[in-house]
């Protein structure tokens, strides 16, 4: 197809710009051959008419697809010309913030003035071991491309960095060289790598300045060779410069600077040890003055003359050399001041006692007189004399000027061969990389020497890019069997032969320079003479004879010839290089020696720059004379011949290129000015190679990439099996011309522009199809749309017409019900006036009957009252008259009765006389008189009680009196009262009528009170509505205030909730950073024992070590080895053939008893060093907590105040408890001291038992609450330390005293103890009787139990023995049982011996007895064995009888059965025996030769570890320490041996893993301690260790297993390493999601169906085949789930890494892709229960990134969506992610810079990691928690295949 026919209507084109350079226009129409317009839009809208060159014709270049626009190839364009690489590049670099991009085999590096996060290491670990390819371009691909074919093709490397000052030369070759140091390590352990790095900042200073365009230009070239040994590590380095730029230590150009170091040392002057050199500002000096500009913004010279020195302090330069190099530099800037003054027009002198001067010679330590004498003079020699001749001021101040830069230059000599010497390496160097840091073309607007000879070494360097670039394109056609044709590119020989041939340039500047009065003028007529008009890249100023033009391959320069023959001379006065060697500072002559003896031999250069060739370690010895020949050579002649050696060396050497562009000259950061990039563009080559590839084939295909791409245009029937056949006759359809395109065997190369025309065919395919699909679609909507509006015509026809029928109904309804509504309300209204008046009659009715009712009322009470005034009057004078004749009747009757009574006593007196006469006379009558003594006795007690009687009777009568006094006193009160209520009758009348006058009065005044009430009634209420009004008001206040509390009550607890998750989670974090660098410890300790093991083996064997392969390492470590290794305690019997002779000294034996102390002493110092830490820590706390308790929100302070109140009172409730019942029971235990009271069933008794249960209840409650606390201090302590015994007892205990001032349930726990020992104290008294006699009730019952048992079972063993076991057995039992009751009576009547000893005579009778009986039974026993072999003999006999009876046939059918019955095997105990000499075979069948598969895997689970620890624990048995100590040690010994040897193999790694948990686990399930036999069978209790504490060791085992656990992950992730960027982002696991764009030199391997490749089924495949494995060793659940979790970080990590650093899978589809594959992977974790392993965790970040690929990314809302979606990933992987989204196809757009701005000032509060990458090396810490053993050991059976027959089980 002809290239005129794409030029067609919305084609888009590029037009030559003065501004821009470059400007995209859009056709109007379509383009006919002899148009000579074209009608062209400008992107900004203007119309503009193109008007094409008559002569040429040529059209504008047209414009590549948006979808190949910011590719990482710019070969990989359709269009490769120059306005496609300047956009393409500033598209990456403003855009996508991209600095890097290839040009074929050239990296374009753009400086981008800004620091970027894309040199950690983490950055080098992502691209170690990839390929160029595979990955975003970096000066880290380019780096790993050279290591890996130095590796690869034993070949050395060189990497050439170039560009203009500014550019980033230095910073690129440094990233470069940091890159080899990190990657390959040091062979040795002097740190080599490091050295070469430190050279970087001491050349910086010495050899680096500021210019107009680059604050640290480098003002010199360099040649750094890195030299590597056989096993590709760095052994040392040699650094070679070219064209140091003297000059500049004597002049700078307004706004720059002399070199760094002499700023630095002004800066650091006040400084004592800088004291002597009388330094000063750099303002003061001539040296530093003159550019003005004596500080770089941003940088502190200061700080960068510490790093200065402590870079010469790592590269082995003393403090004394340092001192001397800083007194000549602080001499070179004194000299600089050194004035002259002129005498006449031919001599000058210098002021007597100059300062300068006085302080140059102090320095220097030369004469004053002398110096100042030949600054003013020279000396002239002739043949005959010699002659001393003054010279000029203007002579005096150059040659002042040339002796300070030739002093500065041998200074700058002697410190390059000073690192050459440090980074020399005594090692032979196998190979090299080679690193060139060297200038860039240049043109000023006066050039002069140094320009000269910068352009003609880049002439001499591009000759050689554009010969290798033409070499690699005709070995790639070649390759592919493509025919051969010769294409046409720029070859600069003619302008290199014009500069180095016979009488070129530099031959007749040197001829020039021989002659005595040559002069640049008569040079440049030579020139013109020679060269003008016979050479067409010579050219001559028109309006100047002292200049001249070259046409270099960049672009013409034009170079004053002024200086130029004495910059070549280089002219330094013989006589003051004399003084200086004549210094009695013994560095100065060092300096100024010959060639042959100079430290740092180097040639003399011109006063511009000078020139270092490569510096021998050794100086070799020369012919006498051969330095004052070197010294007659020219700085040209120098440089050509230094230019030759450096030429042949990178001809010896693979290179590879970097360009480096300054993309403006003002250094803002990514900032794009086309004009200048164009211009470096043209002058590094980067175009010519477009130019070279442009001229051949440059778009080059896969058959399958082109198949997938461009499917769409075939038809069914042209698709073939034969993807090569298909791709054939499809083109031959397409592209009608064959010369557009070549058929390779791999590949399709199509010429420039042939895939922009098929791009083109098939966008217009999928545009027709679109707008078919676009047809169908629309007129399938439309269509839609008028069913749709049908439908809703009719609908709203019908509803319409319901409408209209239901407004009709509604006006009939309404009329009805009008007349219904006006019916009843005239009824209403009718109605409700006859209620109002019949409710006015009734209300006047009422009033009416009230007030007739009331007068009524008033009279009759007034009638009442005086009827009961009467009454009252008339009984109190009937009461008065009464008991006035009572009193009188009273005093009557009284005075008579007393009349009698006096009668009755006389008469009573005269018979108590005659009874005493009667007495007298009758003394004998005592029965008489004893019968009236009873009488009289009966009679007392008669009278007794009728005194009682009349006691009661005068009691009565008393009350009666006083009733009737009262009741008197009252009368005569009320008589009283009488008169005085008569008086006040009258008054009261008198008061009435005064009354009736108030009353009318009270009316009145009630009327105006009511009036005035109703009035206060009305405010009142008016009030209270207000109030009510302000109640709600409130209410409502107190409504929003109850909701506020309530919300911040929900805001604090969810915020003391966050901050208790958070602390947790910290808390958990800080554990695992903590076991994290535990066991990061342990590995460095492994790989320095390993290490250590290494070297004594290299030290023992002292044989030659065959030559290793190369493998490619981490690129954190330096060896290939295993990484763990321990020295064993015995050697493998089979030894390889190679080692017949063995060494001298044999390995010494790993003392693990040793290791075990100093691990102990170790943990010590570490607790103690913890302890201090955190006593430390708590006095911080408690100044922080006092600080920030005045800061805390009373709010929180509250709930914390609540809290304590909360638990003090539940601690005052439970002690007021106690104390109850300690009352209760005092009580109850002191009302009684019987033994009644105390006895069962008594109330005491009760009581004192529920106390016992409530307290035991409570006890048991405290227990499980301490154990709590125990639980989660013991966490804490191994948050802050990590256990180093499993001895969790007293662990525990101390935990807990630690904490008991420090929390307060401990402080609860304690007072329960305290309580419950006074209680205990108490109690013991009447509880110890009780006790005692249950005890021994139990005691013997289950004396009796045990007893009863112990004969069940004796009487079952015997049962299943033969008669002669059984016997014996029983006797057995029988004398144990002797035993035991005897020692148990022993102890019984120790106190007695009486009993003791009669005990004993029972005893020995009873042995006698049984004697007696053994005996008895042995003769029986005797006679029965006789009688049997008399049966055995006649049964034999009868056997042989019947066997000769039949027939053979039958013999073989049917079993000999044996006559003698076997004997059941024994109960074992679990033990294996063993004999010492026997443990080093045991190790080894056991471990050494044991392989995972085959033998091992018929066996049962762990059983290694097993038998293992059966044999400890017959050790243990036998209280063997010592067996016991060489077993373990050996064991582990052995298993380090095995996985150091095949280290590489999962199976074993995971087999043996396995195996050292179980043997951890056995070791901690048999060692008796409480916490692990709970888990255990009351079998597998009595298999426990009962000797040995072995805690030590499993402490060692523990550390092993982790050592174990760090090697799988590493053998895992060796094996996943390849599989992950294949399968999980390359495969096309959903056909035809991703497209497919053309690549360019740098091919990535392709993604679609290629065979071999990885894919997602391999990494699954391989994931079940790692589940299984680790499931058939046995491999506990919770550590397989974690190996799966760092499986799948390491996915996650190596995923997301390489979609961070690369462009091209950055699109829309691949994160479809990435979103289906992390599903199934999901689906795996499914599918094997591991979904609760924390897995699918670790790949959130993978997934949210793929979300970012495919969420909408333009509105404000789609940022927010952004942030609150990603938050496992950090700030800067969003933003990289954004930056790299690339369209792959035509309807995908790119991400604006505004939204990537408004993305990161949403994140920009976010706190982060400042990493780019994931840490796809970090490793979790791994825990191994207990998992028990149900299987009995005694149960276990030892296989045959191990042999293992010299064991025995016990």
């Amino acid at each position: 197809m002809a290239a005129s026919e794409l030029y067609t209507k919305f084609a888009r084109v590029w037009i030559p710009d003065p501004e821009e350079v470059w400007k995209s226009a859009e056709l109007l129409k379509d383009y006919k051959p002899g148009d000579k317009v074209l009608l062209l839009r400008l992107e900004e809208g203007k119309d503009l008419e193109y008007h094409l060159d008559p002569k040429t014709k040529e059209l504008p270049h047209l414009r590549n697809p948006d979808i190949l626009v910011g590719e990482n190839d710019l070969t990989a364009l359709s269009y490769l010309h120059e306005p496609a690489v300047l956009h393409n590049l500033r598209v990456r670099f403003i855009d996508s913030k991209l600095i890097y991009t290839y040009c074929g085999i050239v990296l374009v590096a753009i400086n981008p003035y800004e620091q970027l996060p894309i040199y950690g290491e983490d950055i080098i670990n992502a691209y170690s071991g990839q390929n160029m390819g595979d990955m975003d371009p970096h000066i880290f691909a380019v780096a790993e491309e050279a290591y890996k074919q130095m590796a690869r093709d034993e070949r050395n490397q060189s990497i050439i960095v170039s560009g203009e000052s500014g550019a980033g030369k230095t910073v690129s070759a440094k990233y470069a060289m940091r890159y080899f140091a990190t990657v390959s390590g040091s062979a040795s352990e002097a740190n080599v790598e490091e050295k070469v790095l430190a050279s970087n900042p001491i050349m910086e200073s010495i050899g680096n300045a500021k210019t107009t365009r680059n604050d640290n230009s480098s003002r010199f070239g360099k040649y750094i060779e890195i030299g590597f040994d056989k096993r590709y590590r760095i052994i040392g380095a040699n650094m070679r410069t070219y064209l140091l730029e003297k000059s500049r230590v004597v002049f700078q150009a307004e706004e720059e600077r002399n070199y760094h170091i002499f700023y630095q040392l002004c800066a650091s002057a006040k400084s004592p040890e800088f004291q002597m050199l009388q330094l000063g500002n750099a303002n003061y000096f001539n040296y530093t003055k003159q550019g003005g500009s004596p500080v770089i913004e941003g940088v502190d010279d200061a700080k960068e003359m510490a790093h200065t020195r402590q870079a010469c302090t790592l590269l082995g330069i003393s403090e004394s050399y340092q001192m001397g190099i800083f007194r000549i530099l602080a001499g070179i800037l004194h000299l600089g001041n050194v004035g002259f003054t002129s005498r006449d027009s031919d001599s000058c002198t210098i002021p007597p006692k100059h300062e300068a001067l006085t302080i140059f010679c102090e320095l220097m330590g030369v004469d004053y007189e002398e110096m100042c004498h030949w600054l003013c003079h020279r000396k002239l020699a002739t043949a005959t004399e010699t002659y001393i001749k003054p010279i000029s001021k203007l002579q005096a101040t150059n040659a002042r000027d040339a002796l300070a830069k030739h002093i500065y230059a041998k200074l700058f000599n002697w410190i390059v061969d000073h690192v050459n010497r440090v980074l020399h390496s005594a090692v032979k160097q196998h190979s090299f990389i080679g690193v060139l840091d060297i200038y860039g073309f240049e043109t000023f607007e006066i050039n002069s020497f140094e320009q000269f000879c910068i352009n003609y070494a880049n002439e001499k360097l591009q000759q050689q890019f554009n010969m290798h670039v033409f070499k690699l394109e005709q070995e790639e056609y070649m390759k592919e069997q493509i025919p051969w044709t010769l294409i046409d590119f720029y070859d600069n020989q003619p302008c290199i032969n014009l500069i180095e041939s016979k009488l070129g340039i530099l031959d007749l500047l040197d001829e020039e320079c021989k002659m005595p009065k040559g002069t640049d003028d008569t040079w440049a007529q030579k020139l013109y003479n020679t060269h003008l008009n016979k050479c067409a890249l010579f050219e001559k100023p028109r309006l100047s004879n002292k200049a001249f033009i070259i046409q270099h391959f960049a672009d013409k320069v034009e170079y004053q010839c002024e200086g130029f023959l004495e910059k070549n001379k280089d002219t330094v006065f013989e006589e003051q290089i004399k003084v200086l060697k004549s210094s009695k500072f013994k560095m100065i002559p060092e300096l100024f020696q010959d060639d042959e003896k100079a430290i740092s031999p180097t040639s003399a250069t011109s006063s511009g720059r000078i020139l270092l060739t490569r510096v021998p370690t050794k100086p070799t010895k020369g012919r006498p004379g051969q330095a004052a020949k070197e010294h007659r050579k020219t700085v040209g002649h120098q440089f050509r011949n230094s230019l030759h050696l450096l030429m042949e060396t990178l001809n010896a050497t693979t290179p590879h290129y970097v360009r480096c562009i300054k993309p403006n000259d003002f250094k803002f950061p990514f900032t794009f000015d086309e004009k200048r990039a164009v211009q470096q563009l043209r002058a590094c080559g980067v175009l010519e190679t477009i130019r070279i590839s442009a001229a051949g084939f440059p778009s080059r295909w896969t058959y399958q990439e082109f198949f997938s791409r461009y499917r769409v245009l075939m038809k069914q029937k042209d698709v073939l099996n034969d993807r090569m056949q298909t791709c054939k006759n499809v083109l031959e359809k397409l592209i009608l011309d064959k010369d557009k395109y070549q058929f390779g065997k791999t590949k399709i190369f199509f010429r420039a522009g042939q895939v922009a025309y098929l791009e083109k065919l098939r966008t217009d395919k999928l545009r027709a199809a679109c707008i078919w699909i676009q047809k169908t679609i629309r007129g399938w909507l439309l269509r839609k749309k008028y069913l749709r509006m049908r439908k809703a015509a009719i609908t709203v026809q019908r509803y319409v017409r319901g409408y209209q029928a239901r407004c009709y109904a509604t006006f009939l309804r309404r009329t009805k019900a009008a007349t219904i509504i006006q019916k009843y309300w005239r009824m209403y209204v009718a109605c409700r006036m006859y209620k109002i008046r019949r409710a006015a009659t009734i209300v006047l009715q009422s009033y009416l009957r009230g007030y007739l009712a009331r007068n009524r009322y008033r009279k009759i009470l007034r009638e009442h009252k005086v009827v009961i005034i009467q009454k009252w009057v008339r009984g109190w004078l009937a009461q008065k008259q009464y008991k006035r004749s009572m009193h009188a009747i009273i005093y009557l009757q009284c005075c008579f009765r007393r009349m009698m009574a006096k009668r009755e006593l006389k008469k009573l007196k005269i018979e108590a006389r005659s009874v005493e006469r009667y007495k007298k006379l009758h003394i004998g009558m005592e029965n008489k008189i004893m019968q009236l003594q009873r009488k009289v006795d009966e009679q007392n007690k008669e009278y007794k009680c009728l005194m009682e009687k009349l006691a009661n009777l005068e009691g009565v009568y008393n009350t009666e009196t006083e009733k009737l006094r009262s009741d008197l006193d009252r009368l005569q009160l009320s008589e009283e009262e009488a008169k005085v209520a008569t008086k006040r009758v009258l008054s009261l009348q008198e008061e009435i009528a005064k009354l009736r006058k108030d009353l009318e009065q009270t009316h009145s005044e009630k009327k105006s009170i009511e009036e005035s009430a109703d009035r206060y009634r009305q405010e009142t209420e008016q009030l209270v509505s207000n109030l009510k009004e302000e109640n709600t008001l409130l209410k409502q206040e107190k409504e929003t205030l109850n909701h506020l509390i309530v919300e911040q009550a929900k805001e604090m607890t969810e915020t003391m909730e966050k901050k208790l998750t958070e602390e947790t989670k910290q808390l958990e974090l800080d554990l695992n950073d903590e076991r994290l660098r535990y066991q990061n410890l342990l590995n460095e300790f492994s790989r320095l024992e390993e290490r250590y093991d290494d070297l004594r083996e290299e030290m023992t064997l002292m044989v030659n070590v065959p030559k290793l392969e190369h493998k490619r390492t981490d690129s954190t470590h330096s060896s290939n080895e295993s990484e763990y290794t321990f020295s064993s305690e015995f050697a493998e019997t089979e030894d390889t053939p190679s080692r017949t002779e063995e060494p001298s000294e044999k390995k010494v034996p790993l003392d693990m008893s040793l290791f075990l102390k100093l691990q102990k002493r170790v943990t010590e110092l570490e607790q103690e060093k913890q302890l201090l830490q955190d006593e430390l820590d708590c006095k911080e706390e408690q100044v922080l907590r006092s600080k920030a308790k005045e800061e805390e929100r009373p709010q929180i302070r509250g709930a914390e105040l609540e809290y304590e109140s909360l638990k003090r009172q539940e601690l005052e409730s439970e002690n007021k408890k106690l104390k109850n019942e300690l009352n209760e029971l005092r009580k109850a235990l002191s009302e009684k001291g019987t033994p009644e009271v105390t006895a069962p069933g008594a109330p005491a008794y009760q009581v004192l038992m529920d106390q016992l249960t409530s307290v035991s209840e409570e006890l048991d409650v405290r227990k499980e609450e301490v154990l709590i606390l125990r639980s989660q201090l013991v966490s804490q302590k191994e948050a802050i330390q990590p256990k180093n015994t499993m001895t969790d007892s007293i662990i525990l205990l101390e935990d807990v005293q630690k904490m008991k001032d420090k929390g307060e349930i401990a402080q609860a726990y304690i007072g329960l103890k305290e309580t419950n020992r006074l209680l205990e104290s108490q109690l013991q008294s009447q509880k110890r009787s009780h006790d005692n006699e249950a005890e021994a009730l139990r005691g013997e019952i289950q004396s009796l139990k045990e007893e009863n048992n112990r004969q069940q079972q004796l009487l079952a063993q015997n049962l299943q023995l033969p008669p002669e076991a059984r016997i014996e057995a029983s006797l057995q039992h029988e004398i144990t049982r002797l035993t035991n009751e005897n020692l148990y009576f022993e102890e019984l009547y120790a106190d007695d011996p009486k009993k003791y000893q009669s005990y004993r005579i029972s005893l020995y009778k009873r042995m006698i007895d049984l004697m007696e009986q053994l005996e008895k039974q042995d003769k029986t026993v005797r006679k029965l064995k006789k009688q049997l072999k008399v049966f055995a003999k006649k049964i034999g006999e009868l056997e042989v009888g019947q066997v000769e009876n039949i027939s053979p046939g039958q013999i073989i059918d049917e079993p000999i059965r044996p006559v003698n019955i076997p004997r059941k095997e024994k109960d074992f105990q679990g033990m294996l025996e063993y004999k010492k000499e026997d443990e080093q075979k045991l190790v080894k069948n056991l471990i050494l030769e044991l392989k995972p598969r085959g033998v091992a895997v018929n066996l049962i689970p762990g059983l290694p570890a097993y038998i293992l620890f059966m044999c400890v624990r017959h050790a243990d048995y036998l209280n063997d320490d010592q067996k016991v100590r060489s077993l373990l040690t050996s064991t582990i010994n052995s298993i380090k041996k095995v996985l150091k040897k095949r280290g590489d193999d999962f199976e074993t790694v995971s087999f043996w893993l396995s195996n050292t948990c179980r043997f951890l686990h056995c070791l901690k399930q048999y060692s008796g301690e409480e916490g692990f036999m709970k888990y255990n069978t009351s079998r597998q209790n009595e298999h426990c260790l009962t000797n040995f504490d072995l805690a030590e060791y499993r402490q060692v085992l523990s550390d092993l297993a982790i050592q174990i656990y760090q090697q799988l992950v590493r053998v895992l992730e060796n094996i996943l390493q390849p599989m992950i960027v294949s399968g999980m982002l390359e495969h096309e696991t959903i056909q035809g999601m991703s497209g497919v764009k053309p690549t360019g030199l740098r091919k990535r391997t392709s993604s679609i169906a290629d065979e071999g490749a990885y894919t997602l089924d391999s990494i699954i495949q391989q994931l079940s085949s790692f589940h299984s494995v680790m499931c058939q060793h046995g491999m506990d659940p919770e550590l397989i789930k974690q190996v799966i979790k760092q499986m799948f970080y390491i996915v996650g990590a190596v995923t997301l890494n390489n979609l961070l650093l690369r462009k091209d899978v950055c699109s829309w589809s691949k994160g479809m892709q990435i979103r289906y594959n992390v599903s199934q992977l999901e689906e795996w974790l499914r599918d094997k229960n591991l979904m609760n392993s924390g897995a699918k965790e670790t790949l959130e970040p993978l997934i949210q990134a793929a979300q970012l690929l495919q969420v909408k990314k333009k509105t404000d809302e789609d940022a927010e969506a952004i942030c609150s979606m990603c938050s496992a990933l950090t700030t800067l992987q969003i933003v990289k992610v954004l930056f790299l989204y690339t369209p792959v196809h035509e309807f995908e757009e790119r991400v604006s810079a505004s939204f990537i701005r408004t993305i990161q000032m949403r994140l920009r509060d976010r706190k982060d990691s400042p990493q780019l990458l994931m840490d796809a090396k970090h490793t979790f810490p791994v825990t191994f928690p207990f998992n028990p053993s149900s299987l009995a050991l005694e149960t276990i059976q030892i296989p045959a295949s191990l042999g293992l027959g010299f064991i025995s089980r016990v």
